[in-house]
């Protein structure tokens, strides 16, 4: 992946707004690699900033990557960089989708989501268990 080198200005700040740790690595490497003269420095973590929550209200992962990357670029005046992401299931039609952080009813508790997608799954034979990771990535100026 590339982007445009006119995407990000020169001496431009990014700010990456997520909370977990992971995905702020993971977002910084991506996009210092993919956007030619941006360095390291010029991507910020939102850890330690007091952004606004985000009511994750879209349809679609795309939609609620928008939410949160409007709301970090309006809160800060910088450019800003969110994502949504979640399990796919083809045989539960996308499920649970944009749902995937509280499929079970408990936001954030993965053990819980998992086992109960699993038990949704029981009678599927693992043939039918196609799946996939959906990511969407919005950057707001």
């Amino acid at each position: 992946m590339s982007i445009a080198p006119s995407a990000v200005p020169a001496g431009a700040r990014v700010i990456l707004a997520s909370h977990n740790a992971k995905k702020l690595a993971e977002l910084q490497r991506i996009l210092t690699a993919a956007v030619p003269g941006l360095a390291a420095e010029q991507v910020i973590s939102s850890a330690g900033i007091s952004l606004p929550d985000v009511v994750e209200d879209a349809v679609t992962f795309e939609g609620n990557a928008l939410l949160k990357a409007r709301s970090a670029a309006a809160a800060t005046g910088l450019l800003a960089v969110a994502d949504d992401s979640g399990l796919s299931v083809d045989v539960l039609g996308g499920a649970p989708g944009i749902f995937s952080a509280r499929w079970s009813g408990r936001h954030g508790d993965d053990e819980a989501n998992n086992d109960l997608l699993l038990a949704q799954l029981g009678d599927v034979p693992d043939a039918h268990r196609g799946a996939r990771f959906v990511c969407a990535a919005a950057l707001v100026a």
